[in-house]
C-alpha cells in the first residue's frame, strides 16, 4: 500500500542489523516510522503498540529474534529471546507461531550460522505474509462480487471492527484486502467503520487506511452497527482475527462479538479473514483463548489533536472512577458465516477448517 505516493510495507528490513516499522500510535494525526535495532527494542514496540496487528507482531518479533542471533547466538539466548517476545501480548497466536518456526529454523544448526539464517527466515515469514494477505483479499473478493451482484448496482454497505488493513499485517490486510481489491476492479461500495473504543483503532487506523486508498467510508460509534443493520444499511460484516480454535470459535477486538449477534438477528452476513497462521489447532475452543487485560487508562483517557494542532492525552471519566479493559472478546462460530483463508472460504467448523487444512 502506498503513503502519500509511497510503497511501504508495515515492517521492512534495513541494511542486515535493523529493521524499520511504522509508529501506529501516532496516526493519523503524524506519519512516523522507526528503527529497531535489538530484541528489546521489538518486544517494547510490541507491548506498546506502536507495532500491533495479530500477522505483523508475528513478523516483527522474527526480525527481533534474528537481532538478538547477531549479539548471541547460543541455545540460552534463543530459548530466553524466545520467552521474552513470547509474552508481549498473550491473545494474538501468531505472535508464537512466527516464534516456534524461527526456533525450529534454528535449533541444530551451529552457532556461526543462526544470524544469517534468522535473518532470510523472518525476511520469508514477512513475504509469506504478503502473499497470504493477497491470497486473502482474492478469495474475499469473490463474496463481494456476491452480495453486490445482488445489489444490482446499487451501493454496497460492509461493516468492518478494529483494523484489520495493511497496517495488521506487512501488507494488504485481511478484512480490509477483499475491499480495496473490489474499490480497485469498480465495485460501488461504502464501509461503516466502527470506532473500536477504547483505542479507537477503527477511526484512526482502518480509517487512515481506506481514506489513503481513495475508499469510501463512514465512522460509526461502536454501538450504531445494530442500528444500520436493522435499517438495511449493512450488507456484510468483515472482521480479522487474533485467534481461531479447533472449533471455528473466533477471538478479535472487543465488542466484535456484539457486532456477531446484531447481523445475526438481522440477517446480515458475518465473515471472518484470516492468514493460516492465526488457526490454534491446540484450542478446542474459544473459552480457553487468554484474554489480554489491558490498562485501564486506555479507557479512561483519550489522545486527541488540538484546535492548535497540538496532540494531548485527556482524562474522559469521572476522578476516581475504575475501569475495566479487555482487549478482545469471542465469538462463537455458529454465529459465523464464513472463514476467509489463504487457501478458499470455510464453515467455522472443525469440518469446514479441516476441509483447507487436512494436514494440520
Amino acid at each position: 500500500m502506498k503513503i502519500h505516493g509511497k510503497h511501504y510495507r508495515s515492517v521492512w528490513p534495513i541494511g542486515e542489523d535493523a529493521f524499520g516499522i511504522i509508529d501506529q500510535t501516532k496516526l493519523p494525526h503524524e506519519f512516523a516510522t522507526l528503527t529497531l535495532r535489538n530484541a528489546e527494542a521489538a518486544a517494547h514496540a510490541i507491548v506498546t503498540m506502536q507495532t500491533r496487528g495479530a500477522p505483523l507482531i508475528g513478523a516483527v518479533a522474527a526480525y527481533g529474534l534474528a537481532l538478538a542471533m547477531r549479539e548471541d547466538g547460543s541455545d540460552e539466548s534463543l530459548s530466553k529471546i524466545h520467552d521474552m517476545l513470547a509474552e508481549t501480548r498473550p491473545t494474538a497466536i501468531n505472535l508464537r507461531w512466527a516464534l516456534k518456526r524461527m526456533c525450529d529454523a534454528l535449533r541444530n544448526r551451529p552457532r556461526a550460522e543462526r544470524a544469517a539464517l534468522a535473518w532470510r527466515e523472518a525476511a520469508a515469514i514477512a513475504d509469506e505474509d504478503v502473499a497470504m494477505s493477497q491470497a486473502i483479499g482474492m478469495n474475499g473478493l469473490k463474496i463481494i462480487r456476491e452480495i453486490a451482484a445482488r445489489k444490482l448496482g446499487q451501493k454496497l454497505n460492509i461493516l468492518t471492527h478494529c483494523n484489520a488493513g495493511w497496517l495488521a499485517t506487512v501488507d494488504y490486510g485481511t478484512a480490509l484486502a477483499p475491499i480495496y481489491l473490489a474499490h480497485d476492479e469498480g465495485t460501488e461500495l461504502h464501509v461503516w467503520v466502527d470506532e473500536t473504543r477504547p483505542r479507537n483503532q477503527g477511526a484512526s487506523l482502518t480509517a487512515f487506511e481506506l481514506g489513503g486508498h481513495g475508499v469510501a467510508h463512514t465512522i460509526l460509534a461502536d454501538n450504531a452497527g445494530g442500528h444500520y443493520m436493522q435499517q438495511g444499511e449493512v450488507d456484510m460484516v468483515i472482521v480479522g482475527t487474533d485467534r481461531v480454535t479447533a472449533n471455528g470459535d473466533v477471538a478479535n477486538k472487543i465488542g466484535t462479538y456484539l457486532k456477531a449477534l446484531a447481523a445475526k438477528d438481522n440477517d446480515v452476513p458475518f465473515y471472518v479473514a484470516l492468514p493460516s497462521s492465526t488457526i490454534d489447532w491446540t484450542i478446542a475452543e474459544g473459552r480457553d483463548i487468554p484474554i489480554e487485560e489491558r490498562s485501564a487508562d486506555e479507557v479512561l483517557k483519550m489522545t486527541g489533536r488540538m484546535a492548535d494542532g497540538t496532540v494531548a492525552i485527556m482524562d474522559i471519566a469521572a476522578p476516581g472512577s475504575g475501569a475495566a479493559n479487555p482487549g478482545f472478546d469471542v465469538t462463537p462460530a455458529r454465529l459465523v458465516t464464513g472463514l476467509i483463508t489463504e487457501r478458499g472460504t470455510c464453515a467455522a467448523t472443525p469440518e469446514g477448517l479441516r476441509s483447507l487444512f487436512p494436514k494440520e
